[in-house]
């Protein structure tokens, strides 16, 4: 709530407003000035008011990211089911997609210059609550830096995501229909399964000399993840896919 001061006329014209009807005496009306001080005391604050992104004003039209951060233009969220249902802005999907519309200069690590790998102009996809949104022109952005940007979709299906840095594509196992004693599970009851088929792999994370560590994993092995690890991606034909990094990996099956 909002301080108010109250100045030395004011207070006294309150004081003395206040014991008038206690003695019976009829007193003459306040100042108009401690009037307005007492209005100004019982009009309620007003709530505050968060802004989602941060609203760039119209006479700035570009935006230039630095070092190794990226701009993305934020693709729209979802306003329907597959099924055609209409979805209410409040249960609509965040979008974790978009196009790349400008990159940074790179970035320094050890003695040699590392620049951004993705081009202006790709679409790609992120982590779901990484970077900064900015409204640009009218429209969602989003700025983070490349490490946060999870894959490049080279279609419109998830199956053909080409991961970076040390992230990696995995197909989902299907979760199991019974128990080991036969009983049959409904699609609430199934375990969310944690194994999966290695569909692609990044080029690996940098070391201290700016190169590229390979990945201890490859495309086609089976493997077991951490269980809420990831996130998870519905290909065209409906297969789930997860992208995580190595580091979630926790065992090769064979």
């Amino acid at each position: 709530m909002a301080s108010v001061q109250f100045s030395g006329a004011a207070v006294g014209a309150v004081a003395f407003a206040r014991k008038g009807p206690a003695h019976g005496l009829c007193l003459p009306a306040p100042p108009a000035a401690a009037v307005g001080v007492l209005r100004q005391a019982r009009r309620p604050s007003r709530g505050l008011f968060v802004r989602a992104a941060t609203v760039v004003a119209p006479k700035y039209t570009t935006l230039k990211p630095l070092a190794d951060r990226v701009l993305i233009k934020i693709k729209s969220a979802e306003q329907k089911t597959t099924g055609g249902i209409l979805l209410p802005s409040a249960v609509q999907s965040k979008p974790q997609g978009g196009e790349v519309v400008a990159i940074g200069e790179g970035r320094t690590v050890g003695d040699n210059k590392v620049e951004v790998s993705i081009q202006v102009g790709a679409q790609v996809v992120y982590s779901k609550y990484a970077g900064t949104e900015v409204e640009l022109n009218d429209s969602n952005h989003l700025i983070l830096k490349e490490d946060d940007i999870i894959g490049i979709l080279e279609t419109d299906d998830a199956k053909d995501m080409k991961p970076l840095s040390d992230h990696v594509l995995i197909k989902v196992a299907e979760a199991e229909d019974k128990t080991p004693g036969g009983l049959l599970l409904t699609e609430t009851t199934k375990e969310k399964p944690s194994i999966g088929t290695v569909v692609a792999v990044g080029p690996g994370p940098l070391d201290e000399e700016g190169k590229r560590i390979p990945l201890s994993v490859s495309a086609g092995s089976t493997v077991l993840y951490s269980k809420y690890a990831g996130s998870e991606f519905k290909g065209a034909d409906g297969t789930t896919y997860i992208v995580l990094r190595v580091s979630d990996l926790m065992a090769i099956l064979s």
